[in-house]
């Protein structure tokens, strides 16, 4: 598979370097405006490759990512000092208006994999800019959050995060909901599960795992600058569902839903993920207080984007 990144900063090159590491890719193109930055990261990530999977890394312009089934956008301006939220977005509007259309030209079939953040209202912007059918747009959404929220609840069990299933909806951001009531560890309910070995879920618990998974960013900015380590395995992860057509369940922001009350708006579910992009979507089982709280991050972003023009 042909893998097209535009954005080679933290994000974009960590990506290309888990999916190098998990053989996802046979061809990664790196795209960025700081073009020596591209091609460091490509011959750096080139030379993991005998210890690895066999890829090619290059660096370049956009008619080299032609023929790509999927391009990662992690581009996009950084927010300045004293900057509204919605200036920001009003700065990364242009970038994407100019960006998008590029791809179209030189990969108009590829799947497009939305990592820039705020990714949500990216994700919208990027949709309704390429005019491609929504399903054909996935923002990595909240496979983070999922994957911080599983982590934590495994380690509290003592089981392996890969064996709790569980998902964060809604925002990728202060919003965004833990579904509690459908965590389920080995097919068993996880409060079930924590009876029977002895490890009750108390509110305190609870309190404790959904602070660990809304405040891991913040945390891990204070000590290093920026997350992506795990965003860049759960980009890897999505370009691995599409590539074979697995039909693997993943929590990312789309355009695509039957919800009633949430039409028109990017947010993350469990989605079904395959070479189209979303195949289609899951509906959790959710208490009337979490379907609220997601009624509430549905809001928040239809707001934002409403101001945004989109």
């Amino acid at each position: 598979m042909k893998v097209g990144i535009v954005g080679a900063g933290f994000v974009g090159s960590t990506a290309a370097y888990a999916m190098v590491l998990g053989g996802v890719a046979s061809e990664i193109v790196l795209i960025d405006i700081n073009q020596a930055m591209a091609r460091a990261h490509a011959e750096d990530i080139q030379h993991a490759t005998p210890w690895s999977h066999s890829a090619w890394i290059t660096a370049g312009d956009y008619p080299k990512i032609a023929g790509a089934e999927v391009v990662i956008l992690a581009c996009g301006v950084s927010q300045r000092p004293d900057e509204t939220r919605l200036q920001l977005l009003g700065r990364n509007a242009k970038v994407f208006e100019e960006v998008i259309p590029r791809i179209m030209h030189y990969a108009p079939r590829a799947v497009l994999l939305v990592a820039s953040n705020p990714v949500d209202v990216i994700t919208h912007m990027v949709t309704r800019i390429s005019k491609l059918d929504q399903q054909r747009v996935i923002g990595s959404g909240t496979i983070l959050d999922t994957a911080r929220f599983r982590s934590l609840i495994g380690e509290h069990i003592g089981v392996a995060s890969r064996s709790v299933h569980a998902y964060v909806l809604g925002e990728h951001g202060d919003s965004e909901v833990l579904a509690w009531s459908s965590v389920r560890v080995g097919g068993v309910p996880l409060h079930e599960f924590a009876a029977q070995i002895g490890s009750p879920i108390r509110e305190t618990v609870k309190g404790s795992i959904d602070e660990g998974v809304r405040r891991a960013a913040y945390r891990i900015i204070k000590g290093k600058g920026a997350t992506y380590h795990g965003i860049g395995a759960g980009l890897a992860r999505i370009v691995q569902a599409v590539r074979d057509d697995e039909g693997a369940v993943l929590t990312v922001a789309s355009l695509s839903t039957r919800i009633k009350r949430l039409e028109g708006i990017c947010f993350s579910v469990p989605r079904v993920i395959g070479s189209s992009g979303v195949a289609s979507e899951l509906w959790p089982e959710l208490s009337e207080a979490e379907y609220e709280a997601l009624s509430r991050s549905a809001q928040v972003l239809r707001q934002a984007t409403s101001e945004l023009g989109y």
